[in-house]
């Protein structure tokens, strides 16, 4: 039987890291090139998924799109990607203590590291491998075709028990997130949620979302542990 008790999930932009805008300018260009949108792209995206961006932008501009034009959207969005993570931005970096958590949560055999993340899942390995941290994750629920990030939490472990069997309870699964959405994907499916307010939202405002814990980061690896219950 598996030692694996626990199930953890994690968000990308904002809670593991910040590529300095690299997401946002290749959305702009993507729409530019595949559904000539010329107006300021304003669309939210914190907590969203990219299928629900694209959505959203087809109701507010009027264009339409099918099956091709997303999976066109998407490979000219990575193709950008793929070059805009390699340039400057605000706050570009790695959050703090994320290296150290995954590292301490790797050595571990009773947990299991996943993604639950808005973006398109090669999004998500070009974001992470450009920090070198896709390596800690063997698979993941994204934002390909789900456009209610409440539904990423289902598919999380469709994916998880796909790939390894593991049938880990809501209960003893923790998302750890940056935004009240992520914290509302682990309500609606009674999982638990560390918020943590490395992205665009102060502490005050996460601890009143229902979080089962908020910390203002990561850095201080036994607080992190204790949040997630592994002290």
């Amino acid at each position: 039987m598996s030692p694996v008790t626990k199930l953890i999930l994690f968000d990308i932009d904002g809670t593991l890291v910040l590529t300095g805008g690299a997401g946002l300018r290749a959305m702009r260009h993507a729409f530019r090139d595949v559904f000539s949108l010329s107006h300021e792209f304003d669309i939210p995206m914190g907590g969203r998924t990219d299928a629900w961006i694209v959505a959203k932008a087809a109701e507010r501009y009027g264009f339409t799109y099918n099956d091709v034009d997303l999976r066109r959207f998407h490979d000219v969005y990575v193709e950008h990607l793929s070059r805009e993570v390699h340039e400057p931005g605000p706050r570009k970096g790695m959050m703090p203590g994320v290296r150290a958590l995954l590292d301490a949560l790797a050595a571990r055999n009773d947990v299991y590291l996943a993604l639950l993340t808005g973006n398109f899942e090669e999004g998500a390995r070009i974001k992470l491998g450009y920090f070198d941290l896709w390596r800690y994750f063997q698979c993941g629920a994204f934002g390909d075709r789900i456009v209610e990030r409440n539904d990423l939490l289902p598919l999380a472990f469709e994916t998880v028990r796909a790939r390894c069997g593991l049938d880990v309870p809501p209960e003893q699964t923790v998302i750890i997130g940056d935004t009240p959405l992520d914290v509302a994907v682990a309500v609606a499916g009674g999982a638990r949620s560390l918020a943590v307010a490395t992205g665009s939202h102060s502490l005050e405002e996460l601890s009143e979302t229902g979080a089962d814990a908020v910390l203002s980061d990561l850095a201080d690896l036994d607080a992190a542990l204790g949040a997630l219950e592994l002290a």
